[in-house]
C-alpha cells in the first residue's frame, strides 16, 4: 500500500514526467540522439523554464510581500524593544498580539516570502523521485515508460551517467568523471546561491532594514544556504543537480532584474536606478509623497467662495 507521501507526489510526478517527456520528444524531433545525455539535460533545462515561468506571478507577490515586510520592520523593532527582557506569559502574549495586529493592519505575511521556495520543494522531490526511479530502471507513474527509463539510466554526459552521484563515484559505483562534474556543479550551485543572497543584502536593503533583526537573519542565510548546497549536493544524482543548478541561475538572473528595475526604496540599488534615470532624463516619481498628496487639498482650502451681493455690501461698509 503506498504511503501518504507517495500519494501527494503522484500528481506532481505525473506532470513532471509529461513536461520532461515532451521536451525529450521535441529535441529528438530536431535530430538529437534520444539516448544521449545532452538530450536529457536539455529536457531538464526545459522543465526548469516551464516551472519557473509558472512561478513568476507568485514571485511578484513575494517581492510585494517583502517590500511590505521591509516597511514594517522599524515598527516591528519598536514592539520587540517594548517587550525586551520581559519573559512572563502576559508580556509574550501581548507582544504576539501586537505583532499579529501589525501584520493584519499592514497586510503583511512573513511566510509569503518563502512561498516560491515552498512550492518548489514538492517539485524538486517529485523530480528526484522520477530520476531516482529512472536510476533503477523503473518506469514512472505516467508517460515516463520503461523504455524512457532505460534511456535515461544509461545516458551519459562527458562520460558521466546522469544517475551517478558524487558519493557513489567515491565508492567506485561510477567512473571518476562523475566526481569531477558533480564537484564542479556543487561549486557553481554554491556560488550562484551566495551571489543571489549577496545581491539582496548588499544592494537591496534600506538603512532602516539593515538596523533591524531581519538584516541579521538575511546575513545568516547568506552563509547558511550555500552550505546546504555544498553538503547535500554530494548525495544527489547529476540529473537532479542539473535541475537545481539551472534553477539557481534563473533565480540569480531574476533577482538581478528585479533589483535593477524594482529596487527597495532607500536602498543603494534604488539610488543607482535614480542616477541612471536622471542621466537619461527619465527620472519620474513612482510613489506620491505626503506633500504631493496634500498639495491639491491645500489649494482647495484657499479657493475663494462666492459671496452674495447683500453680504458683499455689508462687508464693504
Amino acid at each position: 500500500m503506498p504511503d501518504i507521501f507517495s500519494l501527494i507526489l503522484w500528481p506532481i510526478k505525473w506532470v513532471i514526467e509529461l513536461i520532461l517527456v515532451a521536451f525529450h520528444s521535441m529535441w529528438t524531433f530536431f535530430g538529437l540522439n534520444p539516448d544521449a545525455g545532452v538530450t536529457w539535460v536539455l529536457s531538464i533545462v526545459g522543465l526548469v523554464i516551464v516551472v519557473r515561468a509558472a512561478l513568476i506571478p507568485i514571485f511578484v507577490k513575494q517581492i510585494k510581500s517583502q517590500r511590505r515586510m521591509l516597511e514594517v520592520a522599524p515598527q516591528l523593532k519598536k514592539i520587540q524593544d517594548k517587550y525586551k527582557g520581559k519573559k512572563d506569559q502576559f508580556s509574550r502574549e501581548a507582544m504576539s498580539r501586537e505583532t499579529m495586529d501589525l501584520y493584519k493592519k499592514t497586510g503583511t505575511n512573513p511566510l509569503s516570502s518563502c512561498l516560491p521556495l515552498l512550492l518548489q520543494m514538492p517539485i524538486f522531490f517529485g523530480l528526484f523521485s522520477v530520476l531516482n526511479d529512472a536510476q533503477h530502471d523503473k518506469a514512472g507513474v505516467g508517460v515516463f515508460t520503461q523504455d524512457l527509463a532505460n534511456s535515461f539510466a544509461n545516458s551519459e554526459i562527458l562520460g558521466a551517467p546522469l544517475k551517478g552521484t558524487f558519493i557513489g563515484a567515491m565508492n567506485g559505483e561510477y567512473p571518476w568523471q562523475v566526481m569531477v562534474i558533480a564537484a564542479t556543479m556543487i561549486v557553481l550551485m554554491t556560488a550562484s546561491q551566495f551571489i543571489t543572497q549577496l545581491q539582496i543584502v548588499s544592494k537591496n536593503m534600506s538603512p532602516e532594514t539593515k538596523a533591524s533583526p531581519m538584516f541579521r537573519q538575511q546575513r545568516i542565510m547568506l552563509y547558511l544556504l550555500p552550505l546546504v548546497f555544498a553538503f547535500s549536493g554530494v548525495a544527489f544524482p547529476i540529473g537532479v543537480m542539473f535541475y537545481w543548478l539551472v534553477s539557481n541561475f534563473w533565480t540569480m538572473g531574476q533577482q538581478f532584474v528585479v533589483i535593477r528595475n524594482m529596487p527597495t526604496p532607500g536602498s543603494e540599488a534604488a539610488k543607482a536606478r535614480e542616477e541612471r534615470l536622471a542621466r537619461k532624463g527619465k527620472l519620474v516619481v513612482d510613489e506620491k509623497t505626503p506633500t504631493e498628496i496634500e498639495a491639491p487639498e491645500a489649494k482647495k482650502t484657499q479657493r475663494q467662495q462666492p459671496v452674495s451681493k447683500a453680504r458683499a455690501k455689508k462687508q464693504g461698509k
